[in-house]
């Protein structure tokens, strides 16, 4: 299986049993998304409405990996379908990229948030969330075989990069993973959605996709 970041708990021990128990060591997309909500990896799953698969062709060149689903993504049960996900829409279009061809999926699989009044506010997962859904994330990127990984945000770089890693400071650039493979990050589409500058930002965010793109030429 290719591995990722082995990501540190702060010196503690993760309270959390994590996924590996319940994440099929064999099969394709459809046993991976099949097997997903029986997970008790995490405690997430008990207060989600529903669990959240990746998406997109079982050979794709391209994965993008976001952070966790958001309020819409979580009723409606599919990836990078609210706000963050129309933001997406529009760049990846800006960029070139059809969204039908690649991967689509986030490091953590169930939404974490907390209530206020009737409202569902997104909560970032915490390292414990993101240690225990890696062996699903794992098996996705085992399965589909991207050439190329486009990171999403800081949980995101935690999920694959560890701790250390900025995006901030090296948006747009190369990387190379951990498992060798090619990687470009960025940030999560949801802080271009919140952003006071929007078209500026919405810019950035699309030339670090086409410098995505770029790499797979």
């Amino acid at each position: 299986m290719l591995q990722l970041f082995e990501l540190g708990t702060g010196g503690h021990v993760n309270k959390f049993p994590g996924a590996a128990e319940w994440v099929p060591d064999k099969g394709g997309l459809a046993k991976l998304t099949a097997a997903l909500p029986e997970c008790r990896g995490c405690d997430l799953y008990q207060d989600a409405e529903r669990v959240v698969p990746g998406e997109g062709p079982a050979r794709a060149r391209m994965m993008l990996i976001g952070e966790q689903p958001g309020d819409v993504e979580d009723k409606k049960g599919h990836v990078f379908v609210g706000p963050a996900g129309r933001v997406l829409d529009k760049a990846l279009v800006e960029a070139g990229i059809d969204r039908s061809e690649v991967f689509l999926t986030n490091a953590v699989k169930h939404f974490r948030f907390q209530r206020e009044g009737k409202r569902r506010i997104h909560k970032t997962p915490a390292v414990g969330h993101i240690v225990a859904c890696g062996p699903w994330l794992q098996r996705e990127l085992a399965v589909v075989k991207p050439s190329l990984v486009v990171i999403l945000g800081s949980v995101a770089a935690r999920a694959v990069l560890g701790s250390g890693f900025k995006v901030t400071e090296q948006r747009g650039l190369p990387l190379e993973l951990p498992d060798g493979r090619a990687g470009v990050a960025t940030v999560h589409p949801s802080s271009v959605v919140r952003s006071r500058e929007y078209r500026r930002d919405f810019d950035l965010f699309v030339n670090d996709l086409r410098a995505a793109v770029a790499l797979l030429d």
